[in-house]
């Protein structure tokens, strides 16, 4: 994927407490309280954060990390406090590689695994909603693990909880390049690990799937 010609500027929102409402656009005074208990697998350590799509007087609308994938809502601004980067991800499926960029400048590449023809991961706008630390970095996730705000199209659940897509390490470096996974991206550990702890991506950072 060439560098869009798009301003590479994002806003991240973290609400101020664990709960926060969401209306279906700031002329509506109906709303859907959504829970960081119901989204993030940590809520007690993880910061509950959205991506902004659009900034009006008063309002923000989100991506938000539920189904169904793509969906965003409007929030308050007085709920949130606001950060800004120039980090995003670029993930390509045909190629299977997967790009970090700073503003225009690529900063990290690498290749990936991704989901099977009938397990696809799928393509979107999506940003990061938690960093995990899986207990053992040797196994099938590696030793660090991103929570998407998206989810698999064909899973209704994997492993007792919902199909979140994720980005993580493998303990089968043979994946990698191969369509392989139930729908999440998979990089080596050398890979995740540089990610995490050198580049040092925010929460809320976008994702960029191109199917």
């Amino acid at each position: 994927m060439a560098v869009p010609t798009r301003d590479t500027l994002s806003q991240i929102a973290t609400s101020k407490s664990k709960a926060i409402d969401v209306y279906p656009n700031p002329n509506k005074s109906d709303f859907t309280t959504l829970q960081a208990d119901d989204v993030l697998t940590a809520p007690d350590e993880t910061p509950f954060v959205f991506l902004v799509k659009r900034v009006t007087d008063g309002w923000l609308e989100v991506w938000l990390p539920t189904r169904p994938n793509g969906a965003t809502g409007w929030i308050h601004t007085d709920d949130v406090t606001l950060a800004d980067t120039r980090y995003w991800i670029d993930v390509d499926l045909q190629d299977f590689e997967l790009k970090v960029y700073d503003d225009e400048d690529m900063v990290f590449q690498t290749a990936i695994g991704v989901g099977q023809d009938e397990l696809p991961t799928p393509g979107g706008t999506y940003y990061i909603r938690e960093l995990l630390q899986p207990p053992n970095p040797d196994g099938v996730y590696g030793p660090f693990a991103y929570g998407l705000s998206g989810y698999s199209p064909v899973l209704d659940s994997f492993n007792g909880g919902d199909a979140v897509i994720g980005i993580h390490g493998t303990d089968d470096p043979s994946s990698i390049g191969n369509t392989v996974s139930h729908g999440c991206i998979r990089m080596p550990n050398d890979s995740i690990t540089e990610i995490v702890t050198k580049v040092g991506l925010p929460l809320g950072t976008p994702v960029f799937i191109n199917a």
